[in-house]
């Protein structure tokens, strides 16, 4: 972002929800893998797509600000989980609150956008993937247009530009994977000044919007769904410099399902 001494015309708050995909497959269900042509990229159990929209609804319903655009990891996980949000975020019917899935809910798709970012994606290395269950010619296969094809009609926002303009490089070190989660959040949030985001990443992701942004802070639980709330001011001056603030953490301990406390508590405690 720019600095400008310019007189600032406008100022607003921009708000940054990083959110960990719902619940998957292979931990709820050990034998899939077994038989799975990707076994890399497990989908969302039915509890994994009530956990999301039910976490899309709670965002529309009590964070107190909209949500302009869901930006999202190219695996199925994620996929799955940020089509639940994108509809219960959108919803224009969501009267029932026994209604738990996107399943008869009807959207607003003017209400809200989506993309796919490759730079959200699970850390590539044995950390997150076992070595033998990645794909062999190296290709993961995510297309881009397939991916989109899984969002609810009329929310794609094809023309946006990717951080990452491919899947990073397999064996990346766990410092290098969160460097990466950094440099993708502060660049989707500088690309979008004007508007409130909710990234759908993985575990690590978040993890990562807490320990970076909070100084000596260690994260020690990252739950299915749970997300971080990160906040800064853009101030928007006449001559259409824009400067942007340091990310605040809003979020509290346990408050959205993530666990962290100071690096010297921890220390302490070993």
């Amino acid at each position: 972002m720019s600095s400008n001494s310019a007189e600032t015309t406008s100022q607003r708050i921009q708000n940054i929800i990083v959110m960990r995909h719902g619940d998957r497959i292979d931990n709820a269900e050990p034998l899939w893998i077994i038989s799975a042509k990707t076994p890399w990229d497990p989908p969302l159990v039915h509890a994994g797509k009530e956990r999301a929209f039910c976490t899309g609804r709670k965002l529309r319903n009590t964070i107190g600000f909209p949500i302009h655009r869901v930006i999202v990891s190219p695996f199925t996980r994620c996929i799955q989980t940020a089509s639940q949000v994108v509809s219960a975020l959108a919803a224009i019917n969501d009267d029932d609150p026994l209604e738990m899935t996107s399943d008869k809910i009807i959207i607003d798709p003017s209400k809200i956008k989506v993309s796919v970012e490759f730079g959200l994606c699970e850390i590539l290395s044995k950390e997150a993937i076992r070595s033998e269950f990645v794909p062999k010619n190296g290709n993961w296969g995510f297309n881009i247009s397939d991916l989109e094809a899984k969002f609810p009609s009329g929310t794609v926002d094809s023309t946006v530009g990717h951080v990452y303009q491919e899947m990073p490089k397999w064996e990346e070190s766990l410092q290098d994977a969160r460097a990466r989660y950094v440099r993708v959040i502060r660049a989707l949030a500088d690309k979008f000044p004007s508007e409130n985001l909710v990234l759908v990443t993985h575990g690590e992701g978040v993890g990562v919007a807490i320990s970076a942004f909070l100084k000596d802070t260690s994260v020690y639980e990252v739950d299915y769904c749970a997300y971080a709330h990160l906040q800064r001011q853009i101030s928007f001056s006449s001559n259409k410099a824009i400067t942007a603030g340091s990310f605040d953490v809003v979020t509290r301990n346990g408050q959205s399902g993530i666990g962290f406390m100071p690096t010297t508590a921890m220390a302490l405690d070993v």
